[in-house]
């Protein structure tokens, strides 16, 4: 009774060894295709930084060209003031009376208030133009890393289902003390 109780024991130990066994190389597996996942997506952000700093530069671009365009405006509105101002100033040293005065100065107003809408115009296209182009850069940024990273991702993924087949036959194979076969590749 004692030697069939140690061949049981024995037996389940073997089988507890080779449970263990079996645990070990599926959490490889595991690891390895974490590992592979990881470094595809490592790879695919590669690709969006190279997206994002070329984007950044583009942004910049149109940021400063929007900022030189609106200082543009605002030195053409000081010097139309200063000009309109020495010309009002010039004029009124020539007039005769005070109804001149207040002629000139309903003109002056008019010319002011147009030149103010005219003013807002050019800030508001210079604005919407920079908003334009901003979008422009930005909307592929985000579209193109997205389907570049699931795309390797998937890559990924089907390299680890094609491989891990052939590693569990090899596996077997190996238990089994069967010799390997050549490999064959079946086209499809």
């Amino acid at each position: 009774m004692p030697i069939e109780m140690s061949e049981f024991i024995e037996q389940q130990m073997k089988g507890l060894n080779e449970l263990v066994g079996d645990l070990k190389r599926s959490r490889v597996a595991a690891a390895r295709r974490a590992a592979t996942e990881s470094a595809a997506r490592v790879k695919s952000l590669n690709t969006r930084v190279r997206e994002l700093a070329r984007s950044g530069v583009r942004l910049t671009y149109i940021s400063q060209g929007a900022v030189q365009g609106l200082l543009e405006l605002q030195a053409d509105i000081v010097n139309s003031a200063l000009t309109e101002a020495a010309d009002q100033l010039q004029r009124m040293a020539y007039t005769e009376s005070v109804r001149d005065l207040a002629s000139m100065q309903t003109e002056v107003l008019q010319a002011a208030r147009q030149r103010i809408v005219d003013d807002i115009g050019r800030a508001v296209a210079i604005l919407k133009t920079a908003a334009s182009e901003a979008r422009k850069v930005a909307t592929p940024a985000r579209a193109k890393p997205a389907a570049a990273a699931k795309k390797t991702r998937t890559t990924a993924r089907r390299k680890a289902k094609v491989a891990a087949p052939a590693k569990a036959a090899a596996r077997g194979r190996a238990k089994r003390g069967a010799p390997r076969r050549a490999k064959t590749r079946s086209r499809g």
